[in-house]
């Protein structure tokens, strides 16, 4: 199988994600391995899923045994613990275990088991507090993390290290992606552990239901963010696995942000909402922006397709979904 380049010359190179490839994604009732299962079964892959119930990935044993016995070609790791800066705050043990734990078990797992290809999936959060904006991938390790995500950002920081050590002492073909903020069918909308738009789109309705003349929101709105649909997520996903093979971790974004208040004016329209917007500046902000440097993705040809608004809309209406179900 080829795969074509986009712009002159018109290259072609060998794709490095065989037709039908077996592929295992670890966490794929969440947002991202769900997203990422829908687009490989689209694109004909062989999809094989483990759920919680009969096989916990932080038990290293039990998961190389099952990875022996499948012997997949490929390995999107999207499995972890995850949450917004309250849950981060709170459980900051859970959240540097628990994902230390999966990594080293799916990874080592994996490489003995002969999985030729391995994608693990970081987040935008490894970068320093006051890094450069755009932030390019050399940015990491360059500077203080910010301090209510620190658990959960160093252990990504040691997923990256974990497959470039793998790269470089038995040549394996393993690659990590650093996703932006995300979002989409699939996401959790639980107030305690939510990112903050699913937060955002859940507080506006609930206050639209109830008639409330006014919300109050954390912080003061200025911070900047990105946000990608999590199916062009999926989409840059495949493409890595297809045409990426280097030592370098790869930014995933859509290369634009918008300010919090604006992220909250504009959900407030989606969900209909007509009250006051207030912001409680007592609360933290997190970091200030958080735009990724894409080039190296868009160097590959990828573009997301989905734009904020539209995505937010469609997100809106499949929690409403969930929730008459």
């Amino acid at each position: 199988m080829t795969t074509d380049l986009p712009g002159p010359p018109r290259e072609r190179v060998p794709s490095l994600l065989r037709p039908g490839a077996r592929v295992f994604v670890a966490g794929h009732r969440g947002l991202v391995g769900s997203a990422v299962v829908r687009r490989l079964t689209a694109d004909g892959h062989e999809v094989v899923t483990r759920g919680r119930d009969r096989l916990d990935l932080r038990d290293a044993e039990r998961t190389a045994a099952f990875l022996r016995g499948i012997r997949p070609d490929a390995v999107v790791l999207a499995a972890a613990r995850v949450g917004g800066i309250m849950a981060n705050s709170t459980y900051p043990v859970q959240f540097i275990e628990d994902n230390l734990r999966i990594q080293l078990s799916v990874i080592a797992g994996a490489h003995a088991a002969g999985t030729e290809r391995l994608l693990f999936l970081g987040s935008s959060c490894i970068y320093p507090k006051h890094a450069p904006q755009p932030i390019p991938e050399s940015a990491l390790l360059t500077g203080p993390l910010e301090p209510t995500n620190e658990a959960y950002a160093l252990a990504k920081i040691a997923g990256i290290v974990q497959t470039q050590s793998y790269r470089r002492q038995y040549g394996a073909s393993y690659i990590s992606a650093m996703p932006t903020n995300l979002y989409g069918p699939g996401d959790s909308f639980d107030l305690e552990t939510s990112h903050v738009l699913p937060a955002l789109i859940r507080r506006f309705h609930e206050a639209r239901e109830s008639g409330a003349p006014a919300l109050t929101l954390w912080g003061s709105g200025n911070p900047r963010r990105e946000f990608l649909h999590v199916d062009d997520l999926a989409a840059a996903c495949v493409l890595l696995l297809e045409r990426y093979d280097d030592d370098a971790p790869v930014n995933v974004g859509c290369g634009d942000d918008l300010t919090i208040r604006e992220l909250a004016a504009m959900v407030a329209d989606v969900t209909a909402y007509q009250g006051e917007t207030r912001w409680d500046t007592g609360k933290p902000d997190g970091t200030p922006r958080k735009l990724l440097d894409v080039s190296r993705l868009t160097s590959l040809g990828f573009a997301p397709r989905i734009p904020l608004k539209e995505g937010i809309a469609e997100t809106y209406s499949w929690w409403l979904r969930q929730r008459a179900a």
